[in-house]
């Protein structure tokens, strides 16, 4: 084997590996190591993530305050979170570039992923999988993907194919917090095994593949390859929580879902949201509020998509801002609840849509408000209203929070301009 000579002086990667013979070893943590994560090791690093999606967007002039930086003037929407105002962010004027159509710019949420109109474009990984695929194992869930009303959801794998959401807060609760009969234990670990020795078959074809084809295709085969094997680690970390107690909560399980109060829906998923965050069950989620029945909230009297196209309809425009606050309101009291468990300055929790105006169907002005998560918050964020600032700036600046080596993400030209840790 021939001698390798390592400039320890130098800054090394933690990501660095010992090549050779076509195999490659991932170096343990090492001295020389130090001195490019030194700054680092003295912040404290978010550990989890909670992106909430809405469907249906949010009126921006509502929304957005007068005035940009720390002396901004809260907003209708915001009022109500005046207690919280130095535990959260506003972003105006940014969307994600490249991306239109609309509703259809709904699995772009989070992946960032260009999605031209008339385009046939494949998805990317989204936010919280790329998070999942790398932290993921260290919790009995990897992520939770949840909707509060259909399975659709804008989480994506790395091959781009949409994660179903569970939509269901009784399976969900019982998932989470009810241990599985000793039978069903078995049943689960039997299909875990049955699926890694389908892994097993799968890669030993693609070993023999690699052998006649090209050089590219070798490439794309050996990360596809690479892929299989994480899926494989998966499941056999999977298997071994199969068998450990679940954790016990206080909470009772949901017995009647209000279907004609998406606020209330929301809510519900929220608290469950929180106790899987506070006994540690799993650390990425997404929740897409997709729900249409709002006639349960207080003086509204239509459906939540009638409303949201209001075409400036006064009488639209005043339901639909009952709603619209009663979500955010729901979101805010997420936020006093991690806030009192301690939990909030180690989680970030994103509010956004696809949708910056609904009743036009625009995908630019997104309305973004990010929690938590240890950036120094209390501000407003204004970027150009015509010439949006990317968003996906923002997810890269909450992966580096998580301490996750990535330079880019989606569209990103960097992290946010003026999003600062603490």
């Amino acid at each position: 084997m021939k001698n390798v000579n390592f400039n320890f002086g130098a800054r090394l990667s933690r990501r660095a590996l010992l090549r050779g013979a076509g195999v490659s070893l991932g170096l343990p943590f090492l001295d020389a190591m130090t001195p490019a994560f030194s700054a680092a090791a003295d912040t404290k690093n978010a550990k989890r993530f909670v992106g909430i999606s809405l469907a249906l967007g949010l009126h921006n002039p509502n929304l957005v305050p007068e005035g940009q930086g720390r002396n901004y003037t809260p907003s209708r929407y915001l009022k109500q979170l005046s207690d919280l105002r130095n535990d959260f962010t506003i972003v105006s004027g940014s969307s994600h570039p490249g991306v239109t159509g609309g509703h259809t710019a709904e699995g772009s949420i989070f992946s960032g992923c260009p999605n031209l109109r008339g385009a046939t474009s494949r998805n990317t990984i989204s936010l919280d999988q790329l998070m999942a695929k790398h932290l993921g194992h260290e919790t009995r869930f990897p992520s939770m993907v949840l909707s509060t009303a259909n399975q659709t959801s804008p989480s994506y794998t790395e091959n781009g194919s949409m994660i179903p959401a569970e939509n269901n807060a009784v399976r969900l609760f019982t998932k989470l917090f009810v241990n599985d009969t000793p039978a069903e234990q078995d049943r689960q670990a039997e299909l875990i095994r049955r699926g890694h020795s389908v892994m097993d078959v799968v890669g030993a074809e693609a070993r023999a593949l690699q052998r006649e084809v090209g050089a590219g295709d070798r490439d794309k085969l050996d990360a596809w390859f690479t892929s299989v094997r994480e899926l494989e680690q998966r499941l056999v970390a999977n298997e071994e929580w199969i068998r450990l107690p679940k954790p016990a909560v206080s909470m009772k399980p949901p017995t009647q879902i209000p279907r004609d109060n998406e606020a209330a829906v929301e809510r519900i998923f929220l608290d469950i949201i929180h106790l899987a965050l506070a006994t540690d069950s799993t650390r990425f989620v997404t929740l897409h509020v997709t729900g249409n029945n709002v006639s349960g909230i207080e003086g509204v009297d239509e459906s939540y998509h009638g409303l949201s196209h209001h075409g400036m309809d006064e009488e639209k425009l005043a339901q639909l801002s009952r709603v619209e606050e009663a979500l955010i309101g729901e979101w805010g009291q997420f936020l006093r609840k991690l806030k009192t468990d301690s939990l909030l300055d180690e989680t970030m929790v994103l509010m956004t849509s696809n949708l910056g105006n609904a009743s036009s169907h625009d995908n630019k002005n997104m309305p973004v408000m990010l929690a938590g998560g240890g950036f120094r918050h209390g501000q407003h964020l204004a970027f150009d209203q015509k010439n949006n600032y990317p968003l996906p700036n923002l997810y890269l600046s909450t992966l580096q929070r998580l301490g996750l080596e990535e330079d880019k993400f989606a569209t990103s030209t960097s992290t946010m301009t003026g999003l600062e840790s603490v």
